[in-house]
Protein backbone atom coordinates (compact mmCIF):
# COMPACT_ATOMS: atom_id res chain seq x y z
CA UNK A 1 0.00 0.00 0.00
CA UNK A 2 1.34 3.28 -0.94
CA UNK A 3 1.96 5.47 2.06
CA UNK A 4 1.18 8.89 1.27
CA UNK A 5 1.81 10.70 5.01
CA UNK A 6 4.13 13.30 4.65
CA UNK A 7 5.28 15.79 7.95
CA UNK A 8 4.98 19.35 7.89
CA UNK A 9 6.96 21.48 10.93
CA UNK A 10 6.23 18.48 13.34
CA UNK A 11 2.63 17.68 12.48
CA UNK A 12 1.95 14.76 10.61
CA UNK A 13 -0.42 14.96 7.79
CA UNK A 14 -2.48 11.94 6.01
CA UNK A 15 -1.78 13.20 2.62
CA UNK A 16 0.27 16.08 1.23
CA UNK A 17 -2.60 17.82 -0.40
CA UNK A 18 -3.76 20.97 0.86
CA UNK A 19 -6.34 23.76 -0.59
CA UNK A 20 -4.78 27.08 -0.92
CA UNK A 21 -6.25 30.02 0.89
CA UNK A 22 -8.72 32.52 -1.02
CA UNK A 23 -10.09 29.11 -2.83
CA UNK A 24 -11.54 26.97 -0.45
CA UNK A 25 -13.61 29.54 2.21
CA UNK A 26 -13.07 28.26 5.63
CA UNK A 27 -13.88 25.33 4.94
CA UNK A 28 -17.41 24.41 5.62
CA UNK A 29 -18.98 25.32 1.87
CA UNK A 30 -17.05 22.43 0.74
CA UNK A 31 -18.17 20.12 3.50
CA UNK A 32 -22.03 20.33 1.92
CA UNK A 33 -19.85 18.71 -0.59
CA UNK A 34 -17.76 16.21 0.24
CA UNK A 35 -16.16 15.02 3.90
CA UNK A 36 -12.77 17.32 3.85
CA UNK A 37 -11.59 15.23 6.11
CA UNK A 38 -10.05 13.28 3.84
CA UNK A 39 -7.14 16.51 2.95
CA UNK A 40 -3.95 16.75 4.65
CA UNK A 41 -5.62 20.44 6.08
CA UNK A 42 -6.32 23.77 4.46
CA UNK A 43 -5.59 27.05 4.64
CA UNK A 44 -8.66 29.24 4.91
CA UNK A 45 -9.41 32.47 3.49
CA UNK A 46 -6.56 35.16 4.45
CA UNK A 47 -7.67 37.05 7.64
CA UNK A 48 -6.55 40.69 8.28
CA UNK A 49 -6.95 42.79 11.51
CA UNK A 50 -10.04 44.52 10.53
CA UNK A 51 -12.79 43.66 8.51
CA UNK A 52 -11.97 44.47 4.36
CA UNK A 53 -14.53 44.73 2.01
CA UNK A 54 -11.84 44.12 -0.96
CA UNK A 55 -11.16 46.21 -3.91
CA UNK A 56 -13.87 47.37 -6.60
CA UNK A 57 -15.48 44.81 -9.24
CA UNK A 58 -15.14 43.51 -11.54
CA UNK A 59 -12.44 41.66 -10.06
CA UNK A 60 -12.06 38.20 -11.83
CA UNK A 61 -10.62 37.89 -15.56
CA UNK A 62 -10.27 34.23 -17.61
CA UNK A 63 -7.07 33.62 -19.39
CA UNK A 64 -6.07 30.80 -21.52
CA UNK A 65 -5.24 27.79 -18.36
CA UNK A 66 -5.75 30.24 -15.50
CA UNK A 67 -7.41 33.23 -14.08
CA UNK A 68 -6.11 36.72 -12.92
CA UNK A 69 -7.98 37.99 -10.26
CA UNK A 70 -8.07 41.34 -7.90
CA UNK A 71 -10.57 40.48 -4.51
CA UNK A 72 -8.15 42.26 -2.91
CA UNK A 73 -8.34 40.14 0.52
CA UNK A 74 -12.20 40.73 1.30
CA UNK A 75 -12.63 39.13 4.84
CA UNK A 76 -14.62 39.86 7.89
CA UNK A 77 -11.69 40.61 10.58
CA UNK A 78 -9.89 38.33 12.60
CA UNK A 79 -12.44 38.69 15.83
CA UNK A 80 -15.29 37.80 13.67
CA UNK A 81 -13.46 34.68 11.69
CA UNK A 82 -12.85 33.32 15.15
CA UNK A 83 -15.98 34.21 16.58
CA UNK A 84 -17.61 32.65 13.95
CA UNK A 85 -15.61 31.46 11.13
CA UNK A 86 -13.50 28.79 13.06
CA UNK A 87 -16.71 27.30 14.92
CA UNK A 88 -18.38 26.67 11.89
CA UNK A 89 -15.25 25.31 10.75
CA UNK A 90 -14.51 23.00 13.78
CA UNK A 91 -17.89 21.03 13.54
CA UNK A 92 -16.95 19.65 10.00
CA UNK A 93 -13.16 19.57 10.36
CA UNK A 94 -11.33 17.25 12.61
CA UNK A 95 -8.18 18.41 12.15
CA UNK A 96 -5.55 21.29 12.66
CA UNK A 97 -5.85 24.03 10.24
CA UNK A 98 -3.85 26.39 8.24
CA UNK A 99 -4.71 29.93 9.18
CA UNK A 100 -3.47 32.57 6.25
CA UNK A 101 -2.57 35.78 7.77
CA UNK A 102 -2.57 39.08 5.89
CA UNK A 103 -1.48 42.74 7.06
CA UNK A 104 -0.35 46.05 6.06
CA UNK A 105 2.07 46.79 8.69
CA UNK A 106 4.60 44.62 11.19
CA UNK A 107 2.10 45.18 14.07
CA UNK A 108 -1.10 44.39 11.95
CA UNK A 109 0.76 40.83 11.27
CA UNK A 110 1.89 40.28 14.84
CA UNK A 111 -1.76 41.13 16.06
CA UNK A 112 -3.67 39.12 13.84
CA UNK A 113 -1.25 35.93 13.82
CA UNK A 114 -1.16 35.96 18.03
CA UNK A 115 -5.41 35.80 18.14
CA UNK A 116 -5.31 33.11 15.36
CA UNK A 117 -2.59 31.30 17.61
CA UNK A 118 -4.71 31.12 20.46
CA UNK A 119 -6.86 29.43 18.31
CA UNK A 120 -7.12 25.26 18.81
CA UNK A 121 -7.89 24.37 15.67
CA UNK A 122 -5.06 26.04 14.64
CA UNK A 123 -1.82 24.06 14.04
CA UNK A 124 0.40 26.47 11.28
CA UNK A 125 0.34 30.48 10.51
CA UNK A 126 0.69 31.00 7.18
CA UNK A 127 2.13 34.35 6.73
CA UNK A 128 1.24 36.08 3.22
CA UNK A 129 3.51 38.65 2.70
CA UNK A 130 2.47 39.87 -0.73
CA UNK A 131 0.22 42.89 1.28
CA UNK A 132 1.81 46.24 0.53
CA UNK A 133 3.37 47.60 3.05
CA UNK A 134 2.05 51.04 3.89
CA UNK A 135 4.84 52.64 6.00
CA UNK A 136 7.02 51.68 3.15
CA UNK A 137 5.58 53.13 -0.18
CA UNK A 138 3.00 50.17 -0.65
CA UNK A 139 5.86 48.05 -2.30
CA UNK A 140 4.98 44.13 -1.10
CA UNK A 141 6.74 43.14 2.31
CA UNK A 142 7.87 40.11 0.11
CA UNK A 143 9.81 41.84 -2.53
CA UNK A 144 12.20 42.75 0.31
CA UNK A 145 14.44 40.40 2.26
CA UNK A 146 14.85 42.89 4.95
CA UNK A 147 11.06 43.27 4.94
CA UNK A 148 10.34 39.57 4.62
CA UNK A 149 12.99 38.79 7.55
CA UNK A 150 11.32 42.01 9.82
CA UNK A 151 7.90 40.39 9.78
CA UNK A 152 9.05 36.96 10.08
CA UNK A 153 11.27 37.57 13.31
CA UNK A 154 8.20 39.80 14.88
CA UNK A 155 5.87 37.35 14.29
CA UNK A 156 7.73 34.50 15.50
CA UNK A 157 8.12 36.38 18.57
CA UNK A 158 4.38 36.56 19.18
CA UNK A 159 3.22 32.78 18.50
CA UNK A 160 4.14 29.57 19.59
CA UNK A 161 2.93 27.76 16.13
CA UNK A 162 5.05 27.09 13.20
CA UNK A 163 4.96 30.06 10.94
CA UNK A 164 4.81 29.63 7.37
CA UNK A 165 5.93 32.25 4.89
CA UNK A 166 4.15 32.23 1.85
CA UNK A 167 6.30 34.00 -0.67
CA UNK A 168 5.58 36.28 -3.58
CA UNK A 169 7.00 35.15 -7.41
CA UNK A 170 6.81 39.00 -8.43
CA UNK A 171 10.67 38.85 -7.46
CA UNK A 172 14.10 38.71 -9.23
CA UNK A 173 15.47 36.27 -6.32
CA UNK A 174 13.23 34.43 -4.48
CA UNK A 175 15.48 31.57 -3.07
CA UNK A 176 17.83 35.07 -1.34
CA UNK A 177 13.98 36.23 0.72
CA UNK A 178 13.74 32.10 1.43
CA UNK A 179 16.84 32.01 3.16
CA UNK A 180 16.10 35.46 4.94
CA UNK A 181 12.91 34.55 6.27
CA UNK A 182 14.96 31.00 7.57
CA UNK A 183 17.48 33.07 8.96
CA UNK A 184 14.78 35.17 10.96
CA UNK A 185 13.28 31.95 12.24
CA UNK A 186 10.48 30.59 9.87
CA UNK A 187 9.33 26.98 10.40
CA UNK A 188 9.06 26.66 6.53
CA UNK A 189 8.14 28.63 3.50
CA UNK A 190 4.91 28.37 0.57
CA UNK A 191 5.04 29.44 -3.10
CA UNK A 192 4.48 30.58 -5.00
CA UNK A 193 1.66 33.15 -4.41
CA UNK A 194 0.03 34.52 -7.83
CA UNK A 195 2.38 36.63 -10.52
CA UNK A 196 1.22 39.72 -12.08
CA UNK A 197 -0.82 39.28 -14.59
CA UNK A 198 -3.45 42.39 -16.63
CA UNK A 199 -5.95 41.27 -19.32
CA UNK A 200 -7.59 43.89 -21.72
CA UNK A 201 -11.18 44.06 -23.04
CA UNK A 202 -10.23 45.01 -26.29
CA UNK A 203 -14.12 46.28 -27.42
CA UNK A 204 -13.83 48.54 -24.56
CA UNK A 205 -10.38 49.12 -24.63
CA UNK A 206 -10.21 49.37 -20.78
CA UNK A 207 -8.70 46.46 -18.56
CA UNK A 208 -10.97 43.90 -17.46
CA UNK A 209 -10.29 43.82 -13.61
CA UNK A 210 -11.22 47.17 -12.66
CA UNK A 211 -7.75 47.66 -10.31
CA UNK A 212 -6.15 46.93 -13.93
CA UNK A 213 -3.49 44.13 -13.11
CA UNK A 214 -4.64 40.71 -10.63
CA UNK A 215 -2.73 37.92 -9.77
CA UNK A 216 -2.41 35.07 -12.21
CA UNK A 217 -3.54 31.68 -11.30
CA UNK A 218 -3.63 28.34 -12.56
CA UNK A 219 -2.28 25.42 -14.80
CA UNK A 220 -0.05 28.12 -17.07
CA UNK A 221 1.78 28.68 -14.19
CA UNK A 222 2.95 25.74 -13.00
CA UNK A 223 6.89 25.16 -14.66
CA UNK A 224 7.11 28.55 -12.96
CA UNK A 225 6.19 27.39 -10.11
CA UNK A 226 8.24 23.84 -10.00
CA UNK A 227 11.22 26.12 -10.83
CA UNK A 228 10.98 28.24 -8.11
CA UNK A 229 10.46 25.66 -5.61
CA UNK A 230 12.91 24.02 -6.66
CA UNK A 231 15.76 27.01 -5.90
CA UNK A 232 14.29 27.61 -3.20
CA UNK A 233 14.52 23.76 -1.56
CA UNK A 234 18.26 23.52 -3.09
CA UNK A 235 19.06 27.01 -0.76
CA UNK A 236 16.81 26.37 2.73
CA UNK A 237 16.70 23.54 4.85
CA UNK A 238 13.16 24.24 6.27
CA UNK A 239 9.80 22.46 4.95
CA UNK A 240 9.16 23.89 1.62
CA UNK A 241 4.92 23.95 0.49
CA UNK A 242 4.73 24.23 -3.28
CA UNK A 243 1.31 26.12 -5.03
CA UNK A 244 1.07 27.06 -8.55
CA UNK A 245 -1.09 25.21 -11.01
CA UNK A 246 -1.20 21.69 -8.97
CA UNK A 247 -3.81 20.09 -11.06
CA UNK A 248 -3.46 16.53 -10.91
CA UNK A 249 -1.33 13.51 -8.95
CA UNK A 250 0.94 13.47 -11.27
CA UNK A 251 1.53 17.71 -10.85
CA UNK A 252 1.99 17.07 -7.13
CA UNK A 253 4.47 13.76 -7.18
CA UNK A 254 6.88 16.77 -9.82
CA UNK A 255 6.47 19.26 -7.38
CA UNK A 256 7.57 17.24 -4.21
CA UNK A 257 10.30 15.99 -6.52
CA UNK A 258 11.26 19.90 -6.73
CA UNK A 259 11.68 19.74 -2.87
CA UNK A 260 7.80 20.32 -1.83
CA UNK A 261 7.20 18.66 1.30
CA UNK A 262 3.28 19.11 0.89
CA UNK A 263 1.57 20.50 -2.00
CA UNK A 264 -1.26 23.46 -2.02
CA UNK A 265 -3.97 23.23 -4.63
CA UNK A 266 -5.42 26.59 -5.77
CA UNK A 267 -7.46 27.65 -9.07
CA UNK A 268 -8.19 24.11 -9.36
CA UNK A 269 -11.03 24.08 -6.91
CA UNK A 270 -12.57 27.01 -8.45
CA UNK A 271 -13.03 25.36 -11.92
CA UNK A 272 -14.31 21.84 -10.39
CA UNK A 273 -14.87 22.14 -6.22
CA UNK A 274 -14.10 18.53 -5.76
CA UNK A 275 -10.60 19.07 -7.36
CA UNK A 276 -8.67 17.92 -4.23
CA UNK A 277 -10.85 15.38 -3.40
CA UNK A 278 -10.25 13.66 -7.07
CA UNK A 279 -6.31 14.40 -6.51
CA UNK A 280 -6.19 12.20 -3.54
CA UNK A 281 -7.89 9.37 -4.71
CA UNK A 282 -5.53 8.88 -7.52
CA UNK A 283 -2.79 9.90 -5.19
CA UNK A 284 -1.92 6.24 -4.17
CA UNK A 285 -2.91 4.43 -7.45
CA UNK A 286 -0.38 7.29 -9.32
CA UNK A 287 2.44 6.40 -7.02
CA UNK A 288 1.97 2.73 -7.52
CA UNK A 289 2.28 3.41 -11.26
CA UNK A 290 5.70 5.15 -10.79
CA UNK A 291 6.76 2.06 -8.35
CA UNK A 292 6.76 4.95 -5.41
CA UNK A 293 6.33 3.44 -1.99
CA UNK A 294 6.40 6.78 -0.10
CA UNK A 295 5.72 10.19 -0.94
CA UNK A 296 8.57 10.86 1.52
CA UNK A 297 11.56 9.32 -0.02
CA UNK A 298 10.64 11.15 -3.35
CA UNK A 299 10.75 14.86 -1.40
CA UNK A 300 13.55 16.46 -3.14
CA UNK A 301 14.30 14.23 -5.53
CA UNK A 302 15.86 16.65 -7.52
CA UNK A 303 17.32 19.23 -5.36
Amino acid sequence: MADTKVTLCGIELDNPIIPASGTFGYGYEFAELYDINILGTFSFKGTTLQPRFGNPTPRIAECTAGMINSVGLQNPGVEKVIAEELPKLTRCFGKKVMANVGGFSVEEYVRTAAMLDACDCVGWLEINISCPNVHGGGIAFGTSASAAAQITSAVKKAVRKPVIIKLSPNVTDIAGIAVACEDSGADGVSLINTLLGMRIDIKTRRPIVANRKGGFSGEAVFPVAVRMVNEVAQRVKIPVVGIGGVASAENVIEMMMAGATAVQVGAANLVNPFACRDIINDLAPTMEKYKINSLKEIIGACV
